[in-house]
């Protein structure tokens, strides 16, 4: 050893005694738990071993008494990972010299009675240059700063998917099949009840118009029962159709829709003042603007799914939104469709604003979406109308014509009507009492009470649609709802709001009441794919409003009125 040749004397290599020193010196190292265990097991099967062979032979008769072994201390197991500090026997075999002192790096470990001193508060400096009791250094640096600072277990590094492994998933998540649930009964309930109404209010609506021109009191009553039927096959198909599906065929829907818009403009139909219909034959008209509402809202929500962070960008994300959207209301416009125009474009900015636009961007898009729009209220009969709102009981033969009937249709019925087709103004007095004026003969014929029906059930849609947007587990089914909702009611609510006088006149259809095969089927479809998405939406384990949660709260409430008192 080289204490031994210190002791006595002898010359020695300088070179080893300092590599002996710095091995001994050098901070301590720890084995693998699993290691000093196995060679523990090895080290205790070998002194049995020595001790059988130590003892006598037994004699033949004689009993052969176990030796007894005193009981070894077993050490903890420790993982793998972690770091097993014993602060008993750290230093334990660092070397004592005699001729010079250590440095306090290289100090021998101190008694227990010593290490009980250390506070984590103090220094470093101050715990290395601190003796204990025997006069030697308190502690070295090593043992200071492992008391001080412990090993830390690594922590294992987050696994970032790439965006082609992203996509890899996602186009693999649309071929996989899923278990749909049971469709939203109460959004099911709500459209088949908005349904009948419809179908009533159209009979009683259109009977007069019907009986005068085609000597047949039911003649639109059977178009629109036609258009029902469909309308409620096409929904139930759609129903059942995984929503994802619809992500594939969304640009072909587009590149059918926009065409058909565009034809209109050169081969449509003209009727009250504005060209909107393609018609086939002389029974089977058809609108493409309704068509591209739905269009839209299956494109718009797969182009914004498919964009993630970058909808928030300006080159990405505004900038190919606004051409897209831009486009279409100015073929929208140019069909003299404003209220179908307005339709679209609060439709595309909900779903943007939804997908987490730029509120900068969104604000400058939506302020010069607004100058756009008051350019075109101010030409044409968009500015007579403009005119008549500000003072709707003036001009009442030609400009507030329809406007100033609807006031007095809906005046006349009062609180609970003149009764169901008992209506005066549908007997020539109300322009279009079937199709856009179809809300004031509700409040005519069925007075305060049938409107506040026809709107609290719109409300009801708006909330079940919503609610449902939130619980969709996928941002595409999300947007998805979120834009079939906000198509339907904000088409309802400029419908009523023209009607009652809150804003200017514009002729768009009451969705499921007022008359119109086209509006009828395509809003029938988008419920439908509204009920589909309800089928795959995720309940929430303790919803707002259910027992579980009232009577949870309801404890908590107490203790806190029982803290305040």
């Amino acid at each position: 050893m080289p204490q031994d040749k210190l002791k006595r004397g002898k010359p020695a290599d300088e070179r080893s005694i300092k590599g002996t020193r710095r091995r001994e010196l050098a901070p301590p190292t720890f084995r693998s738990p699993a290691l000093d265990s196995l060679e523990q097991k090895n080290r205790i099967q070998a002194e049995k071993g020595k001790r059988r062979a130590a003892l006598p032979p037994p004699t033949h008769g004689a009993k052969l008494v176990k030796p007894r072994v005193p009981a070894r201390r077993v050490q903890m197991s420790y993982a793998a990972e972690d770091v097993l500090a014993d602060k008993s026997n750290l230093h334990k075999s660092l070397p004592r010299l005699r001729s010079k002192p250590l440095s306090p790096a290289a100090s021998p470990a101190p008694e227990q009675s010593e290490l009980e001193q250390v506070t984590p508060e103090e220094p470093l400096e101050v715990l290395a240059g601190r003796r204990g009791s025997s006069g030697r250094p308190f502690l070295p640096r090593q043992t200071a700063d492992l008391l001080r600072h412990p090993p830390v277990r690594p922590s294992i590094p987050l696994q970032v998917i790439s965006e082609e492994e992203q996509q890899k998933l996602a186009s693999l998540e649309m071929l996989l099949p899923r278990v749909p649930g049971k469709p939203d009964s109460i959004l099911l309930v709500v459209v088949l009840a908005l349904l009948c109404i419809g179908m009533i209010m159209v009979y009683s609506a259109s009977s007069f118009t019907s009986a005068r021109y085609f000597g047949d009191a039911s003649y639109y009553f059977q178009k629109q029962l036609l258009g029902m039927v469909l309308g409620v096959v096409v929904m139930l198909v759609t129903m059942r159709i995984d929503y994802r599906i619809w992500r594939r065929f969304s640009l072909l829907g587009l590149a059918i829709g926009l065409p058909l818009l565009v034809a209109v403009l050169f081969v449509g139909t003209n009727a009250y003042g504005a060209s909107r219909w393609l018609v086939f034959g002389s029974f089977f008209s058809f609108q493409p603007s309704e068509l591209i509402k739905l269009v839209l809202a299956l494109y718009i929500a797969d182009w914004l799914a498919r964009k993630g962070k970058q909808v928030g960008t300006f080159l990405y994300g505004l900038t190919p939104f606004v051409l897209l959207v831009g486009l279409v209301i100015g073929v929208v416009l140019l069909q003299k469709d404003m209220g179908t125009a307005s339709v679209i474009a609060v439709l595309t900015t909900v779903m943007f604003f939804t997908a987490g636009a730029n509120i900068l961007q969104f604000l400058l898009a939506m302020g010069c979406g607004f100058l756009i729009f008051l350019s075109q209220a101010f030409s044409g009969y968009r500015y007579y109308r403009l005119i008549g709102f500000l003072n709707p009981f003036k001009y009442t033969t030609d400009i507030n014509l329809q406007l100033y009937q609807s006031l007095l249709a809906l005046g006349s019925g009062s609180w609970l009507g003149v009764g169901l087709g008992a209506s005066r103004q549908k007997t020539g007095y109300l322009p279009l009492p079937y199709i856009d004026s179809i809300f004031a003969i509700i409040g005519e014929e069925m007075g305060y009470i049938g409107c506040m029906v026809v709107v609290v059930l719109f409300m009801l849609l708006a909330f079940r649609g919503f609610r449902l947007a939130r619980r969709t587990q996928d941002v595409y089914g999300a947007l998805l709802a979120t834009g079939i909702t906000t198509w339907i009611v904000v088409q309802a609510m400029i419908n009523i709001g023209a009607t009652t006088g809150s804003i200017p006149y514009t002729g768009v259809p009451l969705p499921f009441i007022s008359f119109g095969g086209t509006s009828l089927v395509i809003s029938l479809a988008g419920i439908g794919v509204l009920l589909n998405i309800s089928r795959y939406s995720q309940e929430p384990e303790d919803p707002a409003l259910s027992r579980q949660t009232i009577t949870k709260r309801l404890p908590t409430k107490r203790l806190k009125r029982k803290e305040a008192r």
